[in-house]
C-alpha cells in the first residue's frame, strides 16, 4: 500500500502550494507539516512513504538562493521526516513494516510549468541522467529504501532515469504519466514499459498521476512489456490547469477497481494528486477485501527482487 497526494494533503491543512516549488517548498518552512502529512497516511493504512523530494532540486533551489550544500541537507532531510513520521505511527499503533520511498520527479516538475504533463521539453539522455543524479545520490545515502521515478512524460527520460539507477545499484519502481494509452509526450506508452523493465534494478513498472481510469487499463500492458510486477498510483481524474496553477475537477478515487489492478498484476497500489488519507484507506480496504476472496485472486505476476530491505520503523 502507498500513500496519497502529499500535496493534497498538505493543501488541506492550509499550506500555499502555488509557488514554483510547490510542497518542497514546505520541506524547507514547516517539516513538522510533511512530517504530519506522512503519518496521515500511515494512519490510514499506507505502508509506503513517499518523500517530499518531487519538486526538489538543486536547480530549483538555487533559484531561491540556496547554495547546494543546503538543497542536498534538505533532499536528505525527506527521508528523515518520512521516518520519523513511521516511527510516530508505530509508537502509537504497534510494529509493521514500512518503507520510504525517495521521490524523484522528472525534469518538467522543476520547471514549475506543467511540462511533466506535457513532456514538452529537449534534452538528451546525458543531460538528464546528470540532472537527475545528484538528487538519486543524496536520496540513496540518506538511507531510501526505494527510489520512486515518477510522473516520467517521455522516452528519453525514461531511459536516463533507469541508465542511473542501474549505474548507481539502486532499487527503483518507475511510473509513467499517460493520456489514454500514450505518454504525457505522446509516444508509446509500450516502449516505456521494454524501457524500464530491462532495468537491472527496476523493481516495478507501471503509471501514476494519470487518469484513473487510463491507469487502470494499462496494468496488465505494464506487466506484459516489463516482465515486472505493476505499480500503479493514479490521480482523482481531475486536470491540471498551469496557468492557474490549480487543480479543475472533483478530487477523490470513487469508482475504481483496485481488485482489477490486483487481478492484473499490481503488486503496488496507492494513489496521486488530489487523493487523500481516505481514498488510502479505501483502497487499502478494497485490496484487504481482494485476498479474502477467492474469486479476485490475482493474476500471476513476475517476481521481482524485494523493494527494500526488510525494515520496519
Amino acid at each position: 500500500m502507498l500513500d496519497g497526494g502529499l500535496a493534497t494533503e498538505l493543501e488541506a491543512h492550509g499550506h500555499d502550494l502555488s509557488d514554483r516549488l510547490w510542497s518542497a517548498r514546505v520541506l524547507r518552512d514547516d517539516p513538522d507539516a510533511v512530517v504530519a502529512a506522512h503519518r496521515a497516511y500511515f494512519d490510514a493504512g499506507a505502508e509506503v512513504a513517499i518523500t517530499a523530494s518531487y519538486q526538489a532540486t538543486r536547480e530549483g533551489f538555487a533559484a531561491t538562493g540556496m547554495t547546494v550544500a543546503e538543497t542536498d541537507a534538505l533532499i536528505a532531510s525527506s527521508v528523515e521526516l518520512a521516518r520519523r513520521a513511521a516511527q510516530q505511527h508505530v509508537t502509537a499503533h504497534g510494529s509493521r513494516p514500512l518503507w520510504v520511498a525517495g521521490s524523484v520527479g522528472p525534469y518538467g516538475a522543476m520547471l514549475g510549468g506543467g511540462e511533466e504533463y506535457t513532456g514538452a521539453y529537449t534534452l538528451s539522455v546525458e543531460q538528464l541522467r546528470e540532472f537527475h543524479r545528484p538528487r538519486m545520490l543524496v536520496l540513496r545515502d540518506a538511507g531510501a529504501d526505494v527510489l520512486a521515478l515518477e510522473t516520467m512524460p517521455q522516452l528519453a527520460e525514461v531511459e536516463a532515469v533507469v541508465a542511473e539507477v542501474d549505474a548507481l545499484g539502486v532499487a527503483a519502481w518507475l511510473a509513467v504519466s499517460v493520456e489514454g494509452d500514450r505518454l504525457r509526450s505522446g509516444e508509446d506508452v509500450d516502449a516505456a514499459f521494454e524501457l524500464a523493465g530491462a532495468g537491472r534494478h527496476v523493481i516495478a513498472v507501471g503509471v501514476n498521476c494519470s487518469d484513473p481510469r487510463d491507469a487502470g487499463r494499462l496494468v496488465r500492458r505494464a506487466v506484459d512489456r516489463s516482465g515486472k510486477p505493476a505499480v500503479v498510483y493514479p490521480n482523482s481524474g481531475e486536470a491540471w490547469d498551469p496557468l492557474a496553477r490549480r487543480w479543475v475537477g472533483t478530487p477523490g478515487l470513487a469508482g475504481v477497481d483496485v481488485g482489477a489492478w490486483l487481478r492484473d498484476g499490481a503488486r503496488l497500489v496507492g494513489g496521486c494528486c488530489r487523493t487523500g488519507p481516505r481514498d488510502t484507506a479505501a483502497v487499502a480496504a478494497a485490496v484487504a477485501a481482494a485476498r479474502q476472496s477467492p474469486r479476485a485472486a490475482p493474476r500471476a505476476a513476475p517476481t521481482a527482487a524485494p523493494a527494500a530491505s526488510d525494515r520496519s520503523a
